[in-house]
């Protein structure tokens, strides 16, 4: 093998393991400060805590849920830009969760708009 394909080789793995990484990022930040993050990363964090529990793969997902395969691998890496709210709350449905909505008069103290509970 010659060292140009090596240092080539050696390069893309680097490449492949830095992405790797940068994918798991989203994930863990959600777990440690849920409460900041948006409504939509809530609730795929907790579709992606019911997947991990029923040990469940994608493809399987899907079928439950009626999203395909590659709109599962979306939310499991927290890829949320073409997922609503309301495919993240019918999955959630599908996966045997219930989801309640409520709507509360604002209080000033609590500058906060919109929360998400799981």
């Amino acid at each position: 093998m010659s060292r140009g394909w090596q240092d080539r080789e050696q390069s893309l793995k680097t490449r492949n393991n830095s992405a790797k990484m940068q994918r798991k990022i989203p994930a863990q930040g959600l777990a440690d400060h849920p409460r900041e993050e948006s409504a939509k990363g809530v609730l795929a964090a907790q579709v992606n805590k019911l997947i991990d529990s029923l040990n469940l793969s994608q493809s399987e997902v899907a079928s439950l849920t009626g999203m395909t395969q590659p709109k599962v691998s979306q939310i499991r890496r927290y890829r949320l830009k073409n997922i609503s709210l309301e495919r993240l709350m019918q999955a959630l449905i599908s996966l045997g969760q219930r989801v309640e909505i409520v709507v509360r008069p604002a209080h000033e103290k609590d500058g906060t708009a919109i929360t998400v509970a799981a």
